[in-house]
């Protein structure tokens, strides 16, 4: 069956791609050109986010990788504001969908729509067609049209009355939302959960920096100063340098290893998938890039390994009461599994 690809909004006869695999060998440095853009991007995200380095180093880091981010933390300290300077900064296509509960699926994905022209259906793309799609609130929006993500995030096309559409490339989205308890939410299903590469939580931001914020955001919008410091092609070329980082076998084990026992702690009442443990190679590899090396550390499984790992674990009632998180589950697996020697 024939799929369409979308260029902008004009959809193109084209055949599937087949997916290309990160390579877990060859050593050679990534060229610096090849990640110039991405120190930029940085740059850029910081002049709205301020005082939080470390997420917006997991967003680029995500972002490298080919990954999608999930941003959680209650109203008002800046999740929409870390998505919206994210895509803003990079030049993509940009689409925005607020998540509400009258949302439908089609609505994000898109409906075959009669023309009497033609005598015939023709397709209307949603909000999903875009190199980086907001979803504010996302939780906000019933199971059923949450589910209309999971091919888009999973395998970078639509399939629409037994027609599949191909998404542009780069694709990612990043998706904000409340904590499950406050009201008006629904929890995102596991399988939702599972195909977010990592989770970032945005905190209060520190005394100093709240009051930065007041002086520098106060009177203006800081998005309006952010212009775009990189293109889709750029991002599609930094992707591919991170795709040549060397990861060790030994690397692989160890994340096999800190996977595997996730599943096998008794707080854990659904540990970490195959599928975590392919996201964490990938966001290791982006991390040495970031880092300007041409193979991946333990150090840099460890740091990303709460943000991928801990928004997939499922609790045990007897864990959800002595009040531990899935993030202390997860340094606690970190301190328990033994690092390989090298790298």
């Amino acid at each position: 069956m024939a799929s369409l690809a979308f260029s902008g909004e004009n959809p193109q006869v084209t055949s599937t791609p087949e997916t290309t695999a990160p390579r877990s060998g060859g050593s050679a440095q990534p060229p610096p050109s090849d990640l110039a853009a991405a120190s930029r991007v940085r740059t850029s995200v910081q002049t709205v986010i301020s005082g939080k380095p470390e997420t917006v180093q997991t967003a680029l880091t995500v972002l490298l990788a080919g990954g999608h981010l999930l941003v959680e933390d209650v109203p008002g300290v800046g999740k929409t504001m870390l998505a919206k300077s994210l895509a803003r900064s990079l030049g993509c296509s940009v689409r925005r969908i607020q998540f509400t509960p009258d949302l439908l699926p089609s609505d994000v994905v898109g409906v075959n729509v009669y023309n009497r022209d033609t005598r015939d259906f023709e397709f209307k793309p949603g909000a999903i067609f875009a190199n980086i799609v907001v979803g504010d609130e996302i939780n906000r929006a019933s199971p059923k049209t949450q589910s209309a993500l999971l091919e888009c995030m999973e395998e970078g096309q639509v399939t629409v009355d037994g027609t599949t559409y191909l998404l542009g490339q780069p694709f990612m989205v990043i998706a904000t939302q409340n904590p499950a308890e406050m009201e008006g939410t629904y929890p995102l299903p596991e399988a939702q959960r599972d195909r977010f590469m990592a989770c970032v939580n945005m905190g209060y931001p520190d005394r100093n920096s709240e009051i930065a914020l007041l002086e520098s955001h106060g009177a203006d919008d800081p998005l309006e100063s952010i212009t775009a410091v990189t293109d889709a092609t750029e991002v599609r070329e930094m992707i591919e340098a991170v795709r040549r980082v060397h990861v060790s076998p030994a690397l692989h084990a160890y994340i096999v290893d800190l996977v595997a026992t996730t599943r096998t702690s008794p707080r854990v009442r659904l540990g970490a998938s195959p599928r975590s443990a392919l996201h964490l190679v990938r966001a290791a590899r982006a991390s040495a890039a970031l880092a300007g090396r041409s193979y991946a550390l333990p150090d840099d499984v460890q740091r990303l390994a709460g943000p991928v790992l801990a928004h997939r674990l499922l609790l045990s009632t007897d864990a959800h009461l002595a009040r531990i998180t899935p993030a202390a589950v997860v340094a606690e697996t970190v301190e328990r599994v033994p690092v390989p020697a090298g790298p």
